[in-house]
């Protein structure tokens, strides 16, 4: 099956975790993603956050799930013979991908006005910390800061009186939601250029990424002039069918069956507890609420009285929405997951596979395969060839350090 990007090329420039997710995605949706590290490489390749060590190898999952299907070639943009290898790269290019500060990009002259200078057609994309404009736009930042903290995700979770904030839930949270808006963005430019002829200079940041995912709470605190939302507390849920349970061994079940009186009555019945249903204090959602103290006692408790596997076989027999609180553990056998592709194995090309996410779109039905990310450096001598370069060209621009 092709892949919807099929003859699309993006060059990227680009490092950590935001922008390259973004060139990921789009390599898994079939464009030709050619990643310029620095001769040092990407700063990412030597970050030690979590992996596995295995007999000596070591396979980073942030690298490999950020990189997936890209080729490598190492370049140094700092000298003019880099900057020159880079343009006849762009000369065909669709998609020129960076995340480099606006002062670097001056520098190494692969800002907006010189790359759109020199080819027009050129789809220009950044991901930036918070935005393209204003008085902090060419200020840096990581999803930690700028994404879950800045962007009022973190304080939202915090509980009032907490010693500390709430922190992000895993490595690179608010970088792989950035780059998938940004993925999307530089598809809708791709779109338009092929309907007007016009190419665009396209950005997406970190905390306007934030801000879209907080949005419902965002334009209530000012619209309400309130700088934040009391959470109400967890022993009086408005609703007791939209709330967390503890089973008895030990294991939680999230509920979230907003039509409450719709439900009410059946969950009842087939939790074996109609008596529950027929109790004047919970007859319907405004007594349930004016006793919520009683009924979510006896709902708790009733959650409690019962293993996760009896609650999982007593709530598929009624029409109210439910799930199971997984581990991250358990999503390799989640049948979802494994039914629409969401998680594969990518042959790491020595006889071995390794577990990668794909990615959350189907097309036609099918999931987008991946490969793995490429070694440091890997296709420098055949992305030169391909752009004319002789061999002797080729060793010259690595005696010049151009090239490694």
């Amino acid at each position: 099956m092709g892949k919807p990007l099929e003859g699309i090329k993006v060059v990227e420039v680009a490092m950590w975790a935001f922008v390259p997710a973004c060139g990921g995605m789009l390599a898994d949706l079939g464009a030709d993603v050619i990643k310029i590290e620095p001769p040092s490489g990407d700063p990412l390749r030597g970050l030690q956050i979590g992996g596995l060590n295995e007999e000596g190898r070591r396979i980073d999952y942030s690298w490999e799930s950020y990189n997936r299907g890209k080729r490598s070639i190492t370049l140094d943009l700092k000298q003019q013979a880099g900057r020159d290898v880079l343009y006849k790269l762009l000369e065909d290019a669709d998609v020129f991908l960076t995340n480099l500060l606006p002062p670097a990009r001056r520098s190494m002259q692969i800002d907006a006005d010189t790359i759109r200078g020199r080819f027009p057609n050129i789809i220009y994309a950044s991901g930036s910390a918070v935005g393209p404009t204003g008085p902090e736009s060419e200020k840096g930042g990581y999803d930690a800061i700028t994404f879950w903290a800045r962007g009022g995700i973190s304080s939202s979770l915090t509980e009032d009186g907490a010693e500390l904030p709430v922190g992000p839930p895993g490595p690179a949270f608010g970088d792989t939601l950035s780059g998938s808006m940004l993925s999307g963005a530089i598809c809708a430019a791709i779109a338009k250029r092929a309907l007007t002829g016009e190419a665009s200079t396209v950005d997406v940041s970190l905390l306007g990424t934030a801000m879209w995912s907080m949005q419902r709470y965002i334009c209530q605190a000012t619209a309400d002039g309130v700088q934040k939302f009391p959470k109400p507390p967890a022993n009086k849920p408005h609703n007791v069918l939209v709330s967390n349970y503890r089973t008895s061994d030990g294991r939680f079940l999230a509920l979230c069956m907003l039509q409450a009186d719709k439900y009410w009555a059946p969950f009842c019945e087939v939790a074996g507890r109609p008596d529950l249903a027929s109790d004047p204090r919970f007859a319907d959602a405004k007594a349930r609420r004016e006793n919520i103290d009683a009924c979510y006692g006896e709902v708790k408790a009733l959650f409690a009285s019962k293993t996760l596997a009896e609650w999982k076989d007593i709530l598929s027999r009624q029409q109210g929405q439910w799930d199971v609180v997984q581990d991250v553990g358990e999503m390799k056998d989640d049948v979802q997951a494994q039914a629409n592709g969401y998680l594969k194995r990518v042959d790491y090309g020595d006889g071995t596979e390794i577990p990668m996410v794909g990615l959350p779109m189907l097309f036609d039905g099918h999931a987008m395969n991946s490969t793995r990310s490429p070694e440091l450096g890997a296709d420098s001598d055949g992305v030169l060839e391909s752009l004319g370069y002789s061999e002797d060209e080729i060793i010259d621009l690595k005696v010049q350090g151009v090239v490694f």
